[in-house]
């Protein structure tokens, strides 16, 4: 496995997927590389760091054609009982929808579904609308926040048949809705006729050597795992869906279409993915959008899996760059974009 060249910023040359370096399955060894040898601007590493320590920090780490080139670690676990480091665990919260997106993809890689295919195929009956509208509703609805249910339900996680009323036929309404997200779980799990875990595990984690747990929250489904996992899958995605000399996702179409806008409603919306570099953005929370990019700071063909409270995984094909950050909220944002951009300003500050 070769590593990237040093300094390398080519765009055409990051992305030739064999220049990348791919860290050993079930070891905690991992090559470095080091700003200097980058041409990195070290002198502004420090303010880079102030900020992200005194937002909340607890995990960031940033690799260069799959080498480590930052991590850092700051506070404490989240029983509060140690210090943060690598082998601690911390949520991914919304950021965990990329996973399910991939793992979407590799069911329908493997026949297991299609996304054109109902939902209520997998699910049954599964919310109170009519069935005609219902029967509207796909797994590539689930997959672009299109599903057309009422976003206005008390509880926006609630995926009880009771709580997913008609608003509008699907395809015609985005709207971040966690609900319809969480039952993508559910299909994969009835599709494939696995535990949601074990699929996980099988078909992602032990081709990538990430060791993460899915675990009920309420109505929600919540990846957690050690950082180092978020920063392999952030370079699987970099690989375009490649660990080294296998491909664990060898649906190229799938993976193009889930890295690229979905839809004409929310241009900064792929499957689960928010994609930078586009005109238009419906954040979470808002029915309306905005004349902006998801991040004005970052480059424009940024993705990132977005998470409450700033659980970020962001992949940078230009620059060959996976970026992960874990923490506690630095602001009130459900994604906390201004602080990802924010980031990003000091980010682009350091890099030659």
């Amino acid at each position: 496995m070769l590593a990237c060249s040093k300094g390398n910023d080519n765009p055409e040359d990051s992305n030739t997927l064999n220049n990348l370096y791919f860290p050993p399955l079930n070891s905690a060894e991992w090559a470095a590389v080091t700003p200097e040898s980058l041409d990195w601007k070290v002198q502004q590493l420090d303010s880079l760091y102030n900020f992200l320590s005194a937002n909340g920090t607890r995990a960031f780490i940033v690799l260069k054609g799959g080498k480590v080139v930052v991590e850092k670690y700051w506070g404490k676990n989240i029983a509060n009982t140690a210090s943060f480091n690598r082998e601690s665990k911390w949520y991914w919260a919304s950021a965990g929808k990329t996973i399910t997106a991939f793992l979407t993809g590799i069911a329908q890689q493997e026949k297991l579904l299609n996304i054109s295919d109902r939902t209520s195929a997998y699910l049954g009956k599964w919310t109170s609308m009519p069935e005609e509208k219902e029967n509207l509703i796909t797994i590539r609805h689930q997959l672009t926040m299109t599903t057309g249910l009422d976003y206005a339900a008390s509880d926006p996680f609630c995926t009880d048949l009771g709580c997913l009323d008609y608003k509008a036929d699907a395809g015609t309404q985005w709207y971040y809705h966690n609900a319809p997200y969480t039952l993508l779980d559910a299909v994969i799990t009835k599709a494939s006729g696995m535990d949601f875990n074990l699929f996980t595990d099988q078909k992602l984690e032990a081709e990538t050597g990430m060791s993460g747990q899915w675990i009920a929250d309420g109505y929600n489904n919540i990846y957690w795992s050690v950082p180092r996992d978020m920063a392999r899958f952030g370079l699987l995605i970099l690989a375009k869906g490649k660990w080294a000399e296998t491909s664990v996702m060898s649906d190229t179409t799938y993976f193009a279409e889930m890295t690229r806008t979905s839809q004409s409603l929310n241009p900064s919306y792929g499957y689960l993915w928010w994609l930078n570099g586009k005109n238009s953005l419906i954040l979470p929370g808002l029915p309306y959008s905005f004349n902006t990019k998801f991040s004005p700071n970052a480059p424009d063909d940024l993705i990132a899996g977005a998470g409450k409270n700033g659980q970020f995984v962001d992949v940078i094909p230009s620059l060959n760059l996976v970026v992960i950050r874990m923490g506690e909220a630095p602001e009130g944002s459900q994604i906390s974009a201004p602080f990802h951009d924010e980031m990003w300003e000091k980010i682009m500050a350091v890099l030659p």
